[in-house]
């Protein structure tokens, strides 16, 4: 089997303009490429790997597929489009779609000042696209409040696969209101079939991201695994900012004892299978992969 980190990211502030990334990332606010990312991913067995966008920009999802032609370890490419530009949306996304990297989109929507402009009728506009193309959306979030508007999402686009990054930020290392208020709003999206959800990004809540503790984050893995069930769940290693959470090997090693009590196929899904059925990853993509890592 080929382990699949199926949430990880590329940029360089020379080729694409990234306005979250500044001095309070050090010492991730430079180029990070994917060649810096290889020595963790080749020490924790980790064969292949999906790049997601980072900025908002034509120039940053040309960047990830410069770096996907260039490493046989890519074998995904979760890109941008203006989803809410409908017209200009559905050129680029016949252009990209030429190219069996691209295998998914998603846009920053925890960066916008409106945080209903998921559900605006532009935006809709371009889901209708995504689901019509067969292209699944990358949805992010930076507390769980977001977490509300998958139920609607999901009514909307039926055929639109969803898949939720971080888990939707839970609340780790707070409190049992907190969890239970993640829980409720995680469940509800739990229950639409095509949503599943992305076991990355797990660190502190609040304070210093290197804060949370393998236990603290196990109780969120549990309920993840008994809402959605490994087949819709996938690891993400989250590179670079798992930089800041204490490391990539940290973050590995807590995700490779959490799913230790699963069944060897179960703990497959979630380290390949998913991903590799989710995004379609391309076949003849994974084998190079493998034979790379090998």
């Amino acid at each position: 089997m080929t382990v699949v980190d199926a949430h990880l990211h590329v940029w360089d502030p020379e080729q694409a303009a990234y306005e979250w990334l500044g001095p309070a990332m050090a010492p991730v606010d430079r180029a990070m490429r994917f060649h810096d990312a290889l020595p963790a991913l080749r020490t924790a067995g980790v064969g292949a790997a999906v790049l997601v966008q980072a900025a908002d920009s034509d120039e940053d999802t040309d960047l990830m597929l410069a770096t996907a032609a260039r490493h046989p370890e890519v074998v995904g490419v979760v890109a941008w489009v203006p989803l809410d530009d409908p017209g200009r949306a559905r050129a680029r996304l016949a252009a990209l779609r030429r190219d069996p990297h691209v295998v998914g989109v998603r846009t920053l929507l925890h960066e916008r000042s409106d945080p209903d402009w998921v559900l605006g009728p532009d935006a809709d506009a371009g889901l209708a696209l995504l689901a019509e193309a067969g292209l699944p959306f990358d949805y992010s979030t930076t507390s769980p409040a977001a977490l509300r508007h998958l139920a609607e999402l999901s009514a909307r686009h039926p055929a639109l696969r969803l898949v939720v990054d971080h888990l939707g930020k839970p609340p780790v290392g707070g409190g049992r209101e907190d969890r239970a208020e993640w829980h409720r709003l995680i469940a509800a999206a739990a229950n639409h079939p095509g949503v599943h959800a992305k076991l990355s990004g797990l660190y502190s809540a609040s304070g210093a991201l290197d804060a949370w503790t393998t236990d603290e984050v196990r109780p969120f893995v549990e309920d993840a695994l008994e809402l959605f069930g490994p087949e819709r769940l996938m690891y993400g290693g989250d590179w670079p900012i798992s930089l800041l959470a204490g490391g990539y090997a940290r973050t590995w090693e807590a995700m490779c004892e959490l799913l230790a009590p699963l069944a060897p196929d179960d703990r497959a899904a979630v380290l390949g299978g998913t991903a590799a059925r989710f995004y379609r990853l391309d076949p003849a993509l994974l084998n190079t992969a493998h034979h790379a890592a090998v």
